[in-house]
């Protein structure tokens, strides 16, 4: 009897240590703003999906929270020998791989075969991986990394050797952006084993500082937090909560149902920042929004066609209505906070008349167009369909008929991406703070391809001779002058219209701290806690 009533006492002083330990649990609310396409980096190109893998991953390289300065994260140094050419990885050592919510158990500590299988899969087609999922690597791609890349082999399973072709000079801030995010190699051959490979990018297994727990679609994605290399979160739990509309993540962020939330509506900005219980920041946006014209459904491959659509669009109007001055008009595809902005190019004025008599020039008579216009709301662009509304009304007034057109996130990515529109709504924010991160979504490869994130699908090839070059070079006053004659070439040819660069303003509750704005529109928690 004795030892069954210190055995009933020791379970009632288990349940309440348990129960105790879930009530002093920390939880930190993420109200985002739309569903990822899936949890693998390296297949995915927008800020919605990005932000929700983010927290399970790592790579060789990541910026140091609200910098652009590349620090060593799985590799704990590296170096840089032969010109440039040949980049030396040591790996940290005693990384550990989180479980899988699906069985997955790791047997080994992260090493020098899941940098290699992670760049394979990505690069080379005969990977077992390569076509899992739909196999679209984009970011890999339009960096140029198949035709930069010579070989990435291991001397030993801390040390990891990358021979490139030539030198290249952003590669270090390049190898810090989320397509090279390092993957477990043991967990791909589990699932390919169990028969279950597509699993592997959507049950996310990584060395982050959050474990994936589960995903709702079109509501909740849910972390807990992981004492990895990097040290232990703050917070124990991490949720995303998928709110698409601005409004609604205000009502949230107000009633402390979350405490960080993403683009905010311009209208509620003034009341946010006299919110005793909200810290409104902002910083300048790393960013373009932009109108792509597809050159490859007529008449938009005439020049005079993008000229008089630049002329007849009144980007005043839509700063003054859709950014409410919180942005400044872009007469350049990158930002003026970023060396070699160049501020000799002159900005297409609003001008109808003009715009008229370039149509009439081209011959072009009463055209129908359609004008996509983005599902969500991003720091670029706060309100795609209001926006999209004030370009039809001008178009209108040229004698254009614009269509409006919409798809889920997802599919308008990828819609946008294989060129079923004729004038696009798109925009970028920057992700290694090197003026080539914004260039190459103009570009094409050797063959004279569009890259995958060239909406407009035009070729340049002064544009793109000048951007190969400006990669090899590592002196910045060089590449400088190639970017500022780059932007002259993207002006007068339109490559696309250029709309605004928007301040990104990012509230959070007053009891939050640690959390940092980054320049490259990232959402990251690894240090961030939330007050009792």
């Amino acid at each position: 009897m004795k030892t069954r009533n210190l055995l009933r006492i020791a379970l009632l002083a288990s349940s309440m240590l348990a129960a105790t330990a879930a009530a002093n649990a920390k939880s930190l609310v993420y109200c985002s703003e739309g569903s990822p396409e899936n949890f693998s980096p390296s297949m995915n190109t927008t800020g919605t999906s990005l932000d929700a893998a983010r927290p399970v991953y790592n790579k060789l390289v990541q910026f140091a929270p609200g910098t652009t300065e590349p620090k060593p994260a799985l590799a704990e140094s590296y170096e840089i020998s032969d010109g440039g050419k040949t980049i030396t990885f040591k790996l940290r050592k005693g990384v550990k791989f989180h479980s899988g919510v699906n069985g997955f158990t790791p047997s080994r500590d992260f090493n020098a075969d899941d940098v290699i299988w992670s760049f394979d899969r990505m690069w080379k087609a005969d990977h077992p991986y390569a076509k899992v999922s739909g196999g679209s690597y984009d970011y890999f791609n339009d960096m140029g990394m198949p035709d930069l890349l010579d070989s990435i082999t291991k001397t030993d399973d801390l040390t990891v050797v990358m021979k490139l072709k030539e030198p290249n000079a952003p590669i270090i801030a390049n190898l810090a952006m989320d397509f090279a995010t390092i993957h477990s190699a043991e967990y791909a051959d589990f699932l390919m084993k169990k028969g279950t490979p597509e699993q592997f990018d959507q049950i996310p297994v990584g060395t982050g500082s959050f474990s994936f727990v589960d995903y709702q679609k079109d509501a909740v994605i849910r972390f807990k937090a992981f004492d990895g290399w990097a040290g232990k979160p703050k917070v124990d739990d991490l949720i995303f909560a998928i709110t698409p509309d601005p409004t609604a993540r205000y009502a949230k962020l107000k009633a402390n149902e979350c405490q960080v939330m993403i683009a905010p509506n311009p209208a509620d900005l003034e009341a946010m920042g006299k919110d005793a219980d909200i810290n409104l920041m902002s910083q300048a946006g790393l960013n373009i929004g932009y109108l792509s014209m597809n050159v490859q459904k007529p008449p938009f491959d005439k020049l005079e066609v993008r000229e008089a659509i630049a002329l007849a669009i009144d980007r005043d109007a839509i700063l003054k209505e859709v950014y409410q001055g919180a942005g400044q008009k872009a007469k350049n595809p990158i930002p003026p906070t970023m060396w070699s902005y160049d501020e000799a190019t002159v900005d297409w004025e609003y001008n109808p008349e003009k715009a008229k008599e370039l149509l009439k020039k081209a011959g072009v008579e009463n055209l129908q167009t359609d004008l996509w216009w983005m599902p969500v709301q991003r720091p670029y662009n706060p309100n795609a369909k209001r926006m999209a509304e004030m370009m039809q009304a001008d178009l209108a007034k040229v004698g254009i008929t614009a269509t409006l057109v919409s798809y889920e996130w997802g599919e308008y990515r990828k819609r946008l991406q294989a060129g079923e529109h004729q004038l696009g709504l798109l925009g970028w924010t920057g992700d290694n703070g090197d003026p080539d991160n914004f260039f190459f979504l103009a570009g094409c490869d050797k063959e004279g391809k569009p890259a995958a994130q060239n909406l407009s699908k035009l070729c340049v090839q002064e544009f793109n001779d000048n951007m190969m070059k400006a990669r090899s070079l590592t002196d910045t006053a060089e590449r400088t002058k190639i970017y500022q004659a780059m932007q002259k070439i993207h002006h007068d040819n339109v490559m696309w219209l250029n709309i605004a660069h928007s301040t990104v303003f990012e509230p959070t509750r007053k009891s939050v701290s640690g959390y940092k704005i980054s320049p490259f529109g990232a959402h990251e928690f690894q240090d961030v806690d939330v007050a009792e």
